[in-house]
């Protein structure tokens, strides 16, 4: 298990355990721990419904040209901005520290 923190728009932290050995992805983990994350698309980085900022990370994977597509089409995203239902839980991202952001 790693630990995740994700801030929530209000400004909340919350503090998430997730296990490396399911092939999660992030946004399953802050769905399944009941976050306001829609997630319409459910996974396939066609909608970004589950844009998150990262604010804190060790090495994290690289980013499909989906993701940044979807990403470039955002008008809050950052430099730092990720899909969540891009990023599997592994043991690197243990610590991890996540905003949610609008999607739109």
């Amino acid at each position: 298990m790693i630990k995740i923190i994700v801030e929530t728009q209000n400004g909340e932290r919350v503090e998430l355990e997730a296990p490396t050995d399911m092939g999660l992805s992030l946004m399953e983990v802050m769905k399944a721990n009941e976050l306001d994350v829609p997630a319409i698309c459910g996974g396939m980085a066609i909608c970004a419904t589950c844009h998150v900022e990262v604010l804190e990370s060790g090495e994290l994977p690289e980013m499909n040209d989906d993701e940044a597509f979807m990403l470039e089409s955002l008008p809050h995203a950052t430099e730092t901005s990720r899909l969540s239902c891009q990023l599997r839980v592994t043991p690197e991202l243990n610590g991890l520290v996540v905003r949610l952001r609008p999607e739109a």
